[in-house]
């Protein structure tokens, strides 16, 4: 072999053999079913809560479970030590203590195995509720026999790509027991609402599991719905529910090299002032839209803060350079001094499909 060649072969050899090292150790040892838990809100008074993480041993070495490192004493833990074969499950469930948190939480789990590399970390959370030193002062709002602590329901942003759930306290001040099996609601499609715990007895508080599914709603904007709901085994029970949500459509992050084919919609004017105006008379205004990225804008809803707008657009589409002019027609007749309207565009434009045009005026 050549001389000068020796080297360049054992210096490839030695880049291959690193390469397929690092391949190799890139490969998971343990498949985790899921690695991070949300357990929703949780209430003090429900004890401990437990959480079950999963896993299969993808190595043909034996592998067992050397330790289990928790991030606090609010935890403790339970594991599979059986020795497992390739192919194998085992599960640790972790049993949280609600009473050592006070809302929102986020717990690490550090598995450590045998094997060289199995250091997985896990993580559990949710929320938790403090038990209230004062219950009808923490739940001032009556809705029959039960206290809330807010008139709304709100479910803040809500997008098209997966249900939003929300969790909602109440207080049952009445004298009778609340049985799951007996709550009903009367909701749209979009819209489902039931009881957590199975038997909420008087002087107890309890969930309700609120989910909204922007998907089967199909619009944009905010809304606002009022449900009935009841126990019907208990007379008076009845209650309303008024749930409010943002809806959003949901679009995946765009690479950066794609920034420049997507639609882009550019409003010329995002704040007009009006100044002064008299509540008897009507104002007319227009504003400029833009498409000026590569790709069809689409329209998808004009949305006013107020029945005093009229919004029109005479096009749903804009190609590429196109622009149109947006009518805003104010009818400011029962209103005096400071007075703002919040315009909604929604579009498809990917890096901002929600833009806002601010109508300022005093109202004399």
């Amino acid at each position: 072999m050549n001389r000068l060649a020796f080297p360049f072969f054992v210096a490839l050899y030695f880049i291959v053999s690193l390469s397929v090292s690092a391949q190799e150790s890139n490969v998971p040892k343990l498949i985790w079913k899921v690695n991070r838990i949300n357990i929703g809100t949780v209430l003090e008074e429900q004890g401990l809560q437990q959480a079950e993480f999963e896993f299969s041993h993808t190595q043909d070495s034996l592998f067992f479970i050397q330790d289990v490192w928790l991030e606090c004493g609010c935890a403790t833990v339970e594991y599979t030590r059986d020795t497992l074969q390739v192919g194998e499950s085992g599960k640790i469930i972790v049993s949280f203590d609600p009473t050592s948190a006070a809302g929102f939480f986020s717990k690490m789990i550090v598995v450590k195995g045998n094997l060289s590399g199995v250091q997985d970390s896990l993580f559990l959370e949710g929320i938790s509720i403090p038990y209230p030193s004062d219950l009808q002062r923490a739940y001032p709002i009556s809705r029959g026999s039960l206290g809330f602590r807010l008139k709304k329901v709100n479910m803040g942003d809500v997008f098209d790509n997966e249900p939003k759930i929300k969790y909602v306290e109440f207080f049952n001040k009445g004298t009778e027991i609340l049985d799951k099996g007996a709550f009903r609601s009367t909701t749209p499609p979009y819209l489902q609402i039931s009881q957590i715990q199975q038997f909420v007895r008087p002087q107890e508080r309890g969930l309700l599991m609120i989910r909204y599914d922007g998907k089967l709603k199909n619009d944009l904007g905010f809304f606002e719905d009022l449900i009935p709901a009841n126990w019907e085994n208990v007379e008076g029970s009845e209650i309303e529910l008024e749930i409010v949500a943002d809806l959003f459509e949901y679009f995946a992050p765009i690479p950066k090299d794609d920034l420049n084919q997507v639609p882009q919609l550019v409003i010329a004017q995002k704040e007009i002032d009006l100044r002064e105006i008299s509540s008897k008379a009507v104002v007319r205004r227009t504003v400029t839209l833009s498409n000026q990225g590569r790709q069809t804008l689409e329209i998808r809803k004009v949305q006013g803060n107020c029945d005093c707008l009229v919004l029109e657009a005479p096009k749903e589409k804009l190609e590429p350079g196109e622009s149109m002019e947006l009518s805003l027609t104010l009818d400011p007749i029962g209103r005096k001094g400071i007075d703002q309207r919040n315009i909604y565009i929604f579009s498809n434009d990917p890096v901002n499909p929600v833009q806002l045009i601010v109508l300022k005026s005093r109202i004399e």
